[in-house]
């Protein structure tokens, strides 16, 4: 007897909001969690007597899916906050500082306050820039065939594709140097471009990531009241309230595939659970990997694509504090002149290092070794939102760090680092601020593999250009079926994937939905394409012991 007519593995936001869609259109649907809660690096946490994001809590990309009013997730207790300004930049080499706002004109006023030979190439810059992000967004919010992209392309009579293209085969830095010659104008974009990404700005193929700035006029930056999570608990009520079922601490230890077509999971407790259909809202290489010992000949090729890469190791920690007192910048002054009042602390803190120290950072990564001046972000998100604050008195502190490579000389448990992280944020808040210190946690990326089941620590992304999800190559991680029949994918490691973004979820939830609405010839002839070629009675295949 079937456990359910769908399995998604990994509760993680993509999984749920996958999972979500499917039980709201009557499927019966079971998601599957390793962890004791559902939500993963989207998760809000208690510990040290507060409440912590897992990850920041700026969420952006999410705001431009349909998801939230689709899955209604505002009737399931979904609230955003949005800060006056998106974010404030700031740099090691004491700098001046400058704001970025949604609205345009504001953050034209702002910039022409801090770097005003910058204006002109802004204006030059958003002109070629907003019709790239706009449609950047429209193919995101579109489940990917080559017909349903094009058309989205037509619709918008082209506007901006060649752009796209082209972008999208250069590096961030020669998108950007067409546009500005002063580093502290486009390093706050790499900050959360290529170094959230793990590449250099140098990288061929890091050009899209130079319409940061215009999509973020696009699209408002905003926080879930409650924190992170409250987003995933939101999807979590809509999921269940449409029927869904969520199991946790059920940790995946294999697929059980007959005759090359998948029919359910084994968890590490020996239990199987059947189901026609399995999602994989996880890592997709690790399905492969770890998941899969004798892949069905169909699938071999991808398992052996997954198998051959090398080991992609985290980059990523987070500090986490409760503080006595609110902090005060030391440039709040000069930072008051061009955020006209407003709560300096609302927005995020990204402080850029320069291009040499950001090179000394590459460089270091392969070694272990973190750079003398990280990129860091930074924000206390108890002033935006008081319902994270311990009491009336204490804020918490969230400052998240790049590079901090998984392979530390020494190891993570015993690594000063983390308290020179804290002296590194000091150095932009008033004397005292150490002293505000109440007590702290760390998040290195042994605690992420340890405690979210992310390999090496590390967070895949999708990676492929807009031509190749354009054409479909790469079809498990652009069209999200795997040529193993019945098992899909999705996640970060999917088109569009990295960050909060849910749409790889509304997108692989599209194509099962259309999948199971086809008449039984059709599938049946998909299924015989894939199956093993010399059939046999029954295999299950797994990860070696």
């Amino acid at each position: 007897m079937n456990a359910a007519d769908v399995i998604v593995v990994g509760g993680g936001h993509n999984g749920l909001i996958c999972a979500a869609y499917l039980a709201r259109h009557g499927i019966d649907t079971l998601l599957l969690e390793s962890r004791a809660d559902v939500g993963g690096c989207a998760s809000t946490v208690s510990d040290l007597g507060a409440r912590f994001n897992i990850c920041n809590c700026d969420h952006t990309m999410i705001r431009a899916m349909p998801v939230i009013d689709e899955l209604e997730l505002e009737d399931h207790g979904l609230r955003y906050l949005e800060a006056e300004a998106s974010f404030l930049y700031q740099f090691y080499d004491g700098a001046e500082p400058w704001s970025h706002f949604h609205d345009v004109d504001r953050t034209v006023d702002a910039l022409a306050l801090t770097y005003p030979t910058q204006v002109d190439g802004y204006r030059r810059y958003l002109r070629d820039a907003l019709p790239v992000a706009e449609l950047a967004i429209e193919m995101a919010r579109t489940p990917p065939t080559t017909g349903r992209l094009l058309r989205r392309v037509a619709a918008r009579q082209a506007r901006g594709a060649a752009r796209l293209l082209d972008w999208s085969r250069r590096s961030m830095t020669a998108v950007l140097a067409q546009y500005f010659d002063d580093w502290h104008v486009t390093m706050p974009a790499v900050s959360t471009g290529p170094t959230v990404w793990g590449v250099h700005p140098d990288t061929p193929g890091t050009g899209l990531a130079a319409a940061a700035y215009a999509t973020r006029h696009l699209i408002k930056t905003g926080r879930p009241a409650g924190g992170s999570g409250a987003l995933t608990d939101a999807v979590r009520a809509s999921f269940e309230a449409a029927g869904g079922t969520v199991r946790c601490g059920a940790h995946v230890r294999e697929l059980v595939v007959d005759d090359g077509v998948v029919v359910g999971v084994t968890l590490a407790d020996e239990t199987t659970l059947r189901a026609p259909v399995v999602v994989a809202a996880c890592d997709p290489a690790r399905v492969f990997i770890d998941w899969i010992d004798d892949a069905p000949p169909a699938a071999r090729r991808l398992a052996r694509r997954a198998r051959s890469r090398p080991d992609q190791f985290g980059y990523e920690s987070k500090v986490d504090a409760v503080l006595t007192q609110r902090p005060r910048f030391r440039a709040a002054d000069r930072i008051a002149g061009h955020q006209l009042g407003l709560d300096q602390l609302e927005p995020s803190l990204i402080v850029s290092p320069g291009p040499d120290q950001l090179r000394q950072a590459h460089a270091r990564l392969g070694e272990g070794l973190v750079a003398d001046q990280p990129t860091i972000i930074s924000n206390v998100p108890s002033v935006l939102d008081p319902s994270m604050q311990p009491d009336t008195d204490r804020h918490v502190l969230s400052l998240e760090v790049l590079y901090t490579p998984y392979n530390h000389p020494g190891g993570w448990p015993d690594s000063t680092e983390p308290r020179r992280w804290l002296e590194l944020w000091a150095e932009f808040v008033e004397p005292g601020a150490l002293d505000t210190i109440e007590s702290w946690r760390v998040m290195t990326p042994d605690r992420y593999e340890a405690e979210f089941f992310m390999h090496r620590g590390h967070t895949p992304s999708y990676a492929a250009t807009p031509l190749a999800t354009l054409v479909g190559r790469d079809r498990a991680h652009t069209r999200y079926r795997t040529p193993i029949a019945g098992l899909y994918l999705c996640g970060a490691g999917t088109f569009p994937g990295a960050g909060v973004f849910g749409a790889s979820g509304r997108n692989a939830a599209a194509v099962v939905r259309r999948d199971l609405s086809e008449p039984l010839g059709r599938v049946l002839g998909r299924v015989r394409r894939t199956v093993v070629t010399k059939r046999t009675r029954r295999s299950v295949v797994g990860s070696r012991p």
